[in-house]
């Protein structure tokens, strides 16, 4: 067996390091063959990747990918993994891991993960693409994207407390955009605070704003928030966690293949920056192979 390893160490405030160090190990105990390919930077971990599958198409096999670290690396490695025939391994080590959350991969215990990976054979999971981009889990666009811009502004204060001090900054503020849709062909027009178009169910360390997706269904579930009052706003938001905002009569929930968004504003996926709408997005069935637990 041949597998790569592409860890982030400094995912999850420096816990990407002692997870691969951990896991390192245990590849080493069960001598398990594998090639350490992290970079030292976003573009040379994706180039590294590449490389080596451009590398094992001219004969060596790989038997999977161990991605070490949060949704951003995830992100990262799909990009390259896309309909392609090596499966993604991922060992959570980030600070929101909603991708692991996804595919009920243990969020703490490196060997119990090695060990389902080791035994149990991947499963096809759908992707999303936007902008010639590939994601895994939520495209969002509204109130959540506008706290991702201010935040990714903040330089000195870093981890979960810059998007914590972001929302207080930006609630004040926000007004409801107006957005253009078109679900499969269906067009409307809708005012809105918060948009998610989810391939999985989880963002921002465990938010169920998509609470029914299924990652393998071949369809997004959009979430769509409806203007309400700011102090409304703080009482529906928290009922995401365990996916209760459903319910709510502001709440308009969609399901599509393909899903084009207009609007003067700014789209995010998996975390990462896609940039301005309009946008289209749309699912990549069976796309990717990684483990579900």
């Amino acid at each position: 067996m041949n597998w790569l390893l592409l860890a982030n160490p400094t995912s999850g405030g420096g816990k990407g390091a002692r997870v691969k160090k951990e896991l390192v190990d245990l590849l080493n105990a069960q001598r398990i063959s594998f090639r350490d390919i992290s970079g030292t930077s976003y573009e040379s971990a994706r180039t590294n990747l590449r490389l080596a599958i451009e590398e094992s198409e001219d004969g060596a096999l790989i038997s999977g990918v161990f991605v070490v670290g949060g949704d951003g690396i995830v992100h990262l490695a799909i990009q390259e993994l896309a309909l392609r025939e090596i499966p993604l391994a991922v060992i959570p080590a980030g600070t929101g891991n909603d991708f692991a959350r996804v595919m009920k991969i243990p969020l703490q215990d490196v060997k119990q993960t090695l060990e389902g990976i080791l035994r149990q054979e991947p499963i096809a999971i759908d992707l999303g693409r936007v902008s010639g981009e590939y994601f895994a889990d939520i495209l969002s666009t509204g109130f959540d994207s506008v706290v991702n811009e201010r935040a990714n502004r903040m330089t000195r204060i870093k981890g979960q407390m810059k998007y914590n001090i972001s929302i207080l900054l930006e609630l004040p503020l926000f007004k409801p955009r107006n957005y253009r849709f078109k679900i499969d062909g269906k067009e409307f027009d809708v005012a809105a605070m918060l948009i998610a178009i989810g391939n999985g169910s989880s963002y921002g360390g465990g938010m169920l704003v998509c609470p029914d997706a299924d990652i393998t269904d071949g369809h997004f579930d959009v979430m769509i928030l409806r203007p309400v009052s700011k102090i409304e706003f703080l009482k529906v938001f928290p009922k995401v966690f365990s996916g209760a905002h459903v319910s709510h009569p502001a709440v308009d929930i969609f399901r599509g293949k393909k899903v084009d968004v207009a609007a003067e504003a700014v789209a995010y996926a998996d975390g990462e920056r896609i940039g301005p709408l309009p946008i289209s997005a749309e699912v990549i069935p069976q796309a990717l192979k990684s483990w579900r637990f």
